[in-house]
């Protein structure tokens, strides 16, 4: 009995133990996040969510709203950025499985109405981002269109014109190169061989299965309510609300989608497990390119998978992506079993220099929280 007893206690300590740990860590995130939003240049507000055991803390500072000085939610609506490029890969890898599209199929075989120079990059090549293809973004067309007329819908046809006359920037396959138009021919691809849209085809293979309810993907600017607001902040200005400054058709595929970080956490806790796509696609997704760095960088050493990214950090590896668009920098990721989620959300663009610094070491002490045991 005696010794029953000794075990009993000893077990006691140790999960005591481990929760005073994890609180600690908690509250290490937590002042990471009120850093940022103190810091220079910094975000109006910030918010985490850490899914673990099946439930979620959720850990904020600043405002959501600066107007009403509304706290950030993890049932508010934001725009998630490039973190739409991990939901590309979904439908893609859904195709992959069902056996309508392979992996070295190549862009001239199911779009050939796309730039011949084109013709012989890969659906790999695209979603690992080393295909060469020209990104968008960096083109004149583009910056026209935000300039003169940022909240008109944008077609993807006309944000593949931007740069259908542009050599690739390098052989496919040589090295790695972040673009965004790779993630908007993936989309045409996949409309291509279901004749859906890829609308319909996220809420058939990504949004339905995982019962994202507050997951849209928008034409319009507008934002469901409530609502993070997006600011661009400037030291010594007030900080410009652009939450609705930029239609979201111009990123489309590569980064139109609404969500919110609970919504977000659920759809990384799929997509990471491979629960979307089943375990021969999750093997070759995971096939990495060293030195492949999120836009912008995650915590710890980052490399690129197939529409995914891997973070080691020192406490361990999450899998996850980033994501940036005016007014909102996003970061989700989660365990190699999907079992453990973390979340990111910044109401500012991605920031540069030593915020974005602060704002990875804030990260990896959120994976830290995350993983420990």
């Amino acid at each position: 009995m005696r010794a029953a007893l000794v075990v009993a206690a000893l077990m006691l300590l140790a999960v005591t133990g481990t929760a005073q740990a994890s609180a600690r860590d908690d509250a290490r995130v937590k002042r990471g996040l009120a850093s940022l939003v103190k810091a220079r240049g910094g975000p109006p507000g910030a918010i985490a969510t850490l899914y673990r055991d099946g439930r979620t803390t959720v850990l904020r500072a600043g405002y959501a709203d600066r107007a009403t000085r509304r706290r950030p939610r993890s049932t508010d609506h934001m725009r998630i950025a490039s973190v739409a490029k991990a939901f590309s890969g979904a439908v893609a890898l859904r195709l992959v499985r069902d056996g309508r599209l392979g992996l070295d199929d190549t862009v001239a075989r199911h779009r050939p109405d796309l730039p011949a120079a084109w013709g012989a990059v890969t659906v790999r090549q695209l979603l690992n981002h080393t295909s060469g293809v020209p990104d968008y973004t960096k083109s004149n067309g583009f910056v026209k269109q935000f300039q003169t007329a940022p909240k008109a819908y944008v077609s993807p046809a006309k944000i593949i014109s931007w740069v259908a006359r542009d050599k690739l920037v390098f052989r496919p396959g040589a090295r790695y190169e972040y673009s965004n138009t790779d993630n908007i021919v993936i989309g045409l691809i996949a409309e291509r061989i279901t004749s859906r849209s890829y609308g319909a085809l996220l809420g058939d293979f990504v949004f339905g299965p995982l019962g994202l309810g507050e997951t849209t993907f928008p034409r319009s600017t507008p934002l469901p309510r409530p609502f993070i607001h997006g600011y661009v902040v400037e030291p010594g200005k007030k900080p410009d609300d652009v939450s609705t400054l930029l239609s979201p058709s111009g990123a489309w595929a590569s980064g139109a989608i609404v969500s919110t970080p609970r919504n977000l956490s659920t759809f990384m806790r799929g997509y990471v497990s491979g629960r979307l796509f089943g375990t021969t696609a999750r093997r070759e997704q995971r096939r990495f390119v060293r030195g492949g760095r999120s836009s912008p960088p995650g915590p710890g050493a980052n490399s690129a998978g197939l529409a995914l990214f891997r973070y080691r950090t020192r406490c361990g590896t999450v899998y996850g992506h980033t994501g940036n668009f005016p007014g909102y920098v996003q970061w989700a990721a989660a365990s190699s079993d999907g079992q453990r989620v973390v979340t990111t959300s910044l109401n500012i663009p991605a920031p540069e220099g030593a915020l974005l610094r602060r704002l990875r070491a804030v990260q990896e002490n959120a994976v830290c929280a995350l993983l420990r045991d």
